[in-house]
């Protein structure tokens, strides 16, 4: 295993407080910004954006054996440039081959919700000598980090994780187009123009494929969510961490909601959602439209995080009124091998009411910033 100086673990440590948000103040001088509408491209969009500081491209999913025990899944691979595109022309001619602008993240889990238990790994790899980075074929993009990857084609999205906790291979076919969040694309998520990310997603994909836990290895099949987004921006002042809902409703319909949670412990302005219609339509949910009232709480043992374990949800329109509820309770995420962030990410639940009617369904959330504020100092 390579080990890390205490300046890496810090630099490693900045990487991460960029998953699915922004990162702490920095000088973002000589990086592209995310300014105004994306004019996103498929399948060009679906590749890296290298100019941008920070991406990631992220699966989600709930699934099912044929014997009918329920697993949830995530997997996320980040990519982030450590220095502007410019001050590569600076470099010695012929370069090292370890020389490389890019390093590459990647987050996994499976949480064996019968079973109670829950399974993560990680790994990290800077681009370069076959490590880590993205092939592109015509219209396949291929994003990996060792042996893990997402091949991303037009029609079929294929991921591959090889650990020692767990395996996954696992085929997802989109059946809905892509969903473009905020103003075409363009997610604000502060206060200024700047303070946004170009954000798609892939809210419905037909899974079928395979896991191996406990040195077992079974069919599984289920509904995926697939979220592609990049930027430069850093987090705004005040922002302690934030809330993230997938829901994939049974009348064919799926929620994105995005919460900025601040120190007052208000939600910020910025913070929004999306609603996809049967038919792949959206709407955008402005934060008046979005009322989230946490019902019950889950402390973790490992982190002594306490973090928001039932939900309510209310939308005024489309209107419904729903009840979220994790599948297992301790889905932490523990990264102490290399960024030494924790964070929450697990299947749920759905239930409510929609339009007068009985609705059900399941999803994933994602809940950063419990076991430590993101502007807190580091130590």
């Amino acid at each position: 295993m390579m080990s890390f100086n205490k300046r890496s673990i810090l630099f490693l440590w900045f990487i991460f407080v960029f998953t699915h948000g922004w990162v702490l103040a920095e000088d973002t001088k000589g990086y592209l910004s995310v300014t105004g509408p994306c004019e996103l491209e498929f399948p060009e969009d679906h590749a890296s954006h290298p100019d941008y500081r920070t991406e990631w491209w992220y699966y989600t999913g709930n699934l099912k054996s044929a014997a009918g025990n329920r697993y949830g899944f995530q997997l996320t691979f980040f990519r982030r440039r450590i220095i502007p595109s410019e001050s590569e022309k600076r470099w010695p001619a012929p370069a090292s081959a370890w020389r490389s602008s890019q390093i590459y993240l990647a987050h996994a889990a499976i949480s064996d919700l019968d079973g109670k238990q829950h399974f993560h790994a990680q790994d990290m790899g800077r681009g370069v000598l076959g490590i880590a980075g993205e092939f592109r074929d015509n219209d396949i993009v291929r994003i990996f980090l060792k042996k893990w990857s997402t091949r991303i084609g037009p029609k079929v999205h294929q991921l591959k994780v090889i650990s020692d906790p767990f395996s996954f291979e696992l085929n997802l076919t989109p059946v809905k187009p892509a969903a473009f969040h905020g103003e075409e694309g363009y997610s604000q998520k502060g206060s200024t123009p700047e303070k946004a990310s170009c954000y798609y997603s892939l809210t419905r994909l037909d899974t079928i494929g395979q896991v191996t836990l406990a040195k077992k290895t079974f069919a599984v099949s289920g509904l995926s969510w697939m979220d592609h987004e990049f930027s430069t921006a850093s987090l705004e002042p005040g922002l302690v961490g934030w809330d993230w809902f997938s829901l994939q409703l049974s009348d064919n319909t799926e929620i994105m909601i995005y919460l900025l949670r601040q120190k007052d412990a208000t939600i910020h302005p910025a913070s929004s959602g999306t609603y996809v219609r049967s038919n792949g339509k959206t709407r955008h949910l402005p934060r008046h439209d979005i009322q989230v009232t946490v019902t019950d709480t889950w402390n973790s043992p490992d982190s002594g995080a306490v973090y928001p374990a039932r939900w309510r949800l209310r939308i005024s329109s489309p209107a419904m009124d729903l009840m979220i509820a994790p599948n297992l309770a301790n889905q932490e995420m523990g990264t102490k091998e290399s960024t030494g962030v924790t964070y929450w990410e697990g299947s749920v639940s759905v239930r409510g009411i929609k339009k007068g009617r009985r609705i059900n369904g399941k999803g994933y959330v994602e809940m950063t910033g419990y076991a430590k504020a993101y502007d807190a100092p580091l130590h």
